[in-house]
């Protein structure tokens, strides 16, 4: 597991933008600490959030990068 900074660092975001993701159900982290709210990730949901950061950087809105994103998801399942 990542922390939250060691996340941001490899995705290339900033941690602010990772709370954001968060909060808007893009990224959400694979575990939070109850005590602390600490948000860890999971090295394999860099893959996510690197096409998050692809999809908003070709001019995507956050709101259709969560569809494509979603559908992706969906299409791999019925695959």
């Amino acid at each position: 597991m990542l922390s939250i900074g060691e996340f941001a660092r490899l995705a290339g975001v900033s941690v602010r933008m990772l709370r954001h993701y968060d909060r808007l159900g893009l990224l959400r982290p694979e575990r939070v600490d109850l005590h602390s709210g600490y948000r860890r990730y999971a090295a394999a949901q860099l893959e996510r959030a690197n096409q998050l950061v692809a999809l908003k950087d070709l001019g995507f809105t956050l709101e259709q990068v969560g569809v494509l994103l979603d559908d992706g998801v969906d299409a791999a399942a019925r695959d």
